[in-house]
């Protein structure tokens, strides 16, 4: 963003270029704000395709279970209905993250992804507990499966609806950089296991395995909770600030490849929803003028956008370097 002085008069727009090169230099063009919208709109077309998708699911099995009676599938249908409902809180977090930024919220509402991860995570917890109870239940109080033919075509269409939205969920969750989409297709993919074992206990029961039903029943709980630690460790990373190393140092190399930095003092990036934000400083020579060091953290600013697609803004702040012999980032000296 050059300055705004240039058709006011020589002297006018020389005083301008002077007090914006003093300023450190920031990047939010309305290119990448156009990125973000359309990364909004992404994620709310993923959640409502795969409402639908799970709501159909469920459905189908509530058919199978109105004339088989199990309650094992009833369980994994009222499950999926649920799971169906976590689009909800997704829905309302891309919403509120589309809002322009106030004096009171100047990031924006983008955090707002991050409470829906919590969300996601807390159902993902009573899924993990509510199966555990059922499968204890179902080892100390044994329950033959009725009409296990149906049963089992019912959890194969469970699995497949479940693994379906999880993809779809967890290809477009990375897309955008939504952690919270992401661990709501982990989500999903437990659920799709949580309906296998149905399929699993009803071919037990056609063997007159009794047993099978309950011993799949908690291995399937042993898998969710590992994936619920995988997806609160990406979420709490989140909440914390933490982003992957590789970005770090792509930031980096872009930075001190700009013809005028001599070093790259600090660098910071964050996740507001899912754009990223970035803080640097870089070390110029002290003999460059304001402008030209001016002209350096802008170039150095377009070649960070380049490097992080989905930065979507970045304060560039270059200051003297305190030796002038000193030998520019990620070169090494003979």
């Amino acid at each position: 963003m050059e300055s705004a002085g240039h058709g006011h008069g020589h002297g006018h727009g020389h005083w301008t270029r002077l007090r914006h090169a003093l300023k450190p230099h920031s990047h939010e063009s309305a290119e990448l704000v156009d990125d973000t919208l359309e990364a909004s709109r992404s994620g709310m077309r993923a959640l409502w395709l795969s409402f639908a998708g799970l709501l159909a699911t469920a459905v189908a099995q509530l058919v199978v279970v109105g004339f088989t009676g199990s309650v094992a599938l009833l369980g994994d249908t009222l499950h999926n209905f649920a799971d169906a409902l976590t689009a909800v809180p997704l829905a309302v977090a891309f919403l509120l993250a589309r809002r322009q930024a106030t004096r009171r919220f100047t990031h924006g509402l983008g955090r707002a992804e991050d409470l829906a991860g919590l969300v996601i995570l807390v159902v993902m917890a009573g899924s993990a507990a509510l199966a555990g109870y059922e499968a204890i239940d179902r080892l100390l109080n044994p329950r033959p499966i009725t009409g296990a033919g149906w049963v089992a075509l019912a959890g194969v269409i469970g699995f497949v609806g479940n693994e379906l939205v999880a993809r779809f969920r967890i290809r477009v969750g990375r897309q955008i950089g939504s952690a919270a989409l992401v661990a709501d297709g982990l989500h999903a993919r437990t659920d799709g296991f949580a309906s296998l074992a149905v399929v699993l206990a009803a071919g037990g029961a056609l063997v007159g395995w009794t047993w099978a039903d309950p011993v799949v029943g908690l291995l399937i709980t042993v898998a969710i909770v590992l994936v619920l630690r995988d997806a609160a460790r990406e979420v709490f990373g989140r909440l914390l600030d933490a982003v992957d190393p590789h970005l770090v140092d792509d930031a980096e190399h872009a930075l001190a490849e700009t013809p005028g930095v001599l070093g790259v003092d600090v660098i910071r990036l964050r996740w507001i929803g899912h754009t990223l934000a970035a803080e640097a400083e870089v070390s110029v020579d002290p003999g460059r003028t304001l402008a030209e060091a001016h002209g350096i953290a802008h170039t150095a600013e377009q070649r960070m956008a380049t490097a992080l697609p989905r930065l979507a803004r970045a304060l560039i702040h270059a200051h003297p370097a305190r030796d002038v012999n000193v030998v520019p980032a990620g070169v090494k000296e003979a």
